[in-house]
């Protein structure tokens, strides 16, 4: 059998705690004999100064008795964690090689720390010591991305009503460079122990974002039902009903098994839910505020001021406050523990409350305008509709507008209200339309022969990020091209929409044009939005 680092300083570990309890044994022993030879004089009488050190040492005995059941304590909590770490071992070995993805939630990390929060977890959910694999997470999809920049948590639960998470990851994907794809992971959580539902919303993600999955940008994970104890009888506290307790506590335990799956994975972490939209350029404003606030001393940084959305820790103090949301899991909401635990770091007890907000916002620093706003109505709570807002998230920009050159404008798609062509072409407005079909296009003609340098043509928005161009090519006309001509003839495509997205250059040997069109070549079965519109003269 190969022993492992970690193994090796357990065993060390143990054989300390062995000889610590030995020697406190052998040290009570001692201590009751000089306790009896000090106590009684020749003559058989106890003295007054016998009887100090009989007290002095009987108070001794007491703390070497404590002291000796803390030491069996942790030697106890350490065989459990070296049982279990056995069994898990033995369960990665005998795995298949599509299970690669599927690694145990404690590992890595710092070793001391990681230790701490092994054996605080078996203490705080005592059920885990009867399942090896209780903390071994159920990867539905994913490719063990690591080493990122921000991992960005989504934990997702059946919800009566309407689901959001489609929206959600939309709106966290929209806008979002190669370079940023490359330094990001998103992890959804669906925290459901019915895996026919989890395969189910895992197929639903794989169907709407397979490039994204196939890249390692998106994951879906479950937690074990091992992982979950007995919730049916909770204590009722803070006047909450048995179902809202319920919900509450389940929900601090979905958010502690995410940050533990993720905190490893990169260098912070953010926790967001799955009813939320994110502001357009919401990662590069993240990134720039973090390294502005990096030398602080600062616990979280706060991006939304609603409840536990948008709050990014660097994923090295995950451990702690993932020990401290499970040490009182039973008894408080996650935003309030959250709020308890900068108390506990910096507030003086004997300070004003003036003095504690002041300890306080060190450790929290707000960023406005908020980068994420609440759109769910119907929460996950069974019947609990709500309607939080964001008052500092502002409004949306759901459109770039620009100074085109003037342009007779002709379309065969039909726009929405008043979301016209001529609108969104002009700076005002951007331009939605019905499905379009096979043969429908957009013409943008001049007055005159221009020379083009730059063209860009941007579809969707952050609210309709879906609504975009597919199987559709620029074209311009050049003027060497009579106007007698048919247009279909004449025209040479110079680019094409990848990802809702042309943008170009137009060589010089087709230089000035007389126009430029957009052809659908494929019918969609969604709607069309183009969000910006920028011919550069």
């Amino acid at each position: 059998m190969r022993w492992n680092s970690d193994r090796l300083r357990c065993l060390l570990l143990l054989c300390l705690c062995f000889l610590t309890a030995t020697w406190i044994k052998s040290k009570r022993h001692d201590a009751a004999g000089s306790a009896l030879g000090l106590s009684w004089g020749a003559t058989g009488a106890p003295g007054a100064t016998a009887l100090s050190d009989l007290q002095l040492l009987y108070q001794r005995l007491l703390a070497a008795e404590e002291l000796g059941g803390q030491v069996s304590r942790n030697l106890s909590s350490i065989l459990e964690h070296l049982r279990a770490q056995s069994k898990v071992s033995s369960t990665e070995r005998s795995s298949t090689p599509t299970d690669k993805t599927q690694q145990p939630v404690i590992g890595g990390g710092d070793q001391a720390q990681q230790l701490h929060l092994d054996l605080s977890i078996y203490l705080h959910l005592p059920h885990l010591r009867h399942s090896p694999n209780s903390l071994v997470p159920k990867t539905v999809l994913g490719q063990g991305r690591r080493g990122v920049s921000v991992v960005l948590g989504v934990p997702t639960v059946k919800r009566d009503k309407q689901s959001y998470l489609i929206n959600t990851i939309n709106s966290l994907l929209y806008g979002l460079s190669s370079s940023q794809h490359q330094d990001l992971l998103i992890v959804v959580l669906v925290a459901e122990v019915d895996f026919q539902y989890v395969n189910a919303v895992a197929q639903t993600i794989g169907t709407n974002f397979p490039r994204e999955v196939r890249s390692g940008l998106l994951e879906v994970i479950s937690p074990p039902e091992e992982y979950y104890p007995d919730l049916s009888h909770l204590t009722e506290t803070l006047g909450d009903s048995q179902d809202r307790v319920r919900w509450r506590t389940k929900q601090i335990l979905d958010f502690s098994f995410l940050m533990m799956y993720s905190k490893d994975r990169g260098a912070y972490y953010v926790q967001l839910e799955d009813d939320i939209v994110a502001k357009e350029d919401y990662y590069q404003q993240m990134k720039t505020y973090v390294t502005q606030e990096a030398s602080k001393p600062w616990l979280y940084l706060e991006f939304s001021q609603l409840g536990f959305i948008g709050k990014l820790f660097r994923t090295r103090d995950l451990p702690v406050i993932v020990d401290f949301f499970l040490m009182f899991h039973k008894d408080k909401p996650i935003d309030w523990l959250l709020d308890y635990m900068l108390w506990v770091k910096v507030c003086h007890p004997e300070k004003d409350v003036a003095h504690c907000d002041q300890q306080r916002a060190q450790l929290r620093q707000r960023y406005k305008p908020s980068l994420f706003q609440h759109m769910g109505l119907h929460s996950s709570l069974s019947g609990k509709v709500q309607h939080l807002k964001d008052k500092d998230f502002g409004t949306q920009v759901l459109y770039h507008p620009h100074s085109n050159p003037a342009a007779e404008l002709e379309t065969s798609l039909k726009h929405y209200r008043g979301h016209s062509l001529d609108r969104a072409y002009r700076g005002q407005d951007f331009f939605w339309a019905q499905t379009p079909n096979q043969g429908d296009y957009v013409l943008i003609r001049f007055p005159k022969p221009l020379h083009v340098s730059r063209f860009l043509f941007r579809s969707g928005n952050i609210e309709n990020s879906k609504d975009k161009l597919y199987n559709t090519t620029v074209e311009v006309l050049p003027s060497t091209v009579s106007t007698g001509h048919t247009e279909s003839d004449g025209f040479r495509v110079v680019g094409a929409f990848e990802d809702g997205l042309a943008a170009g250059q137009i060589e010089n040997g087709l230089q000035p044009i007389w126009a430029l069109r957009l052809v659908v070549h494929a019918s969609s079965d969604v709607w069309t939005l183009l969000s910006e519109i920028h011919i550069e003269v």
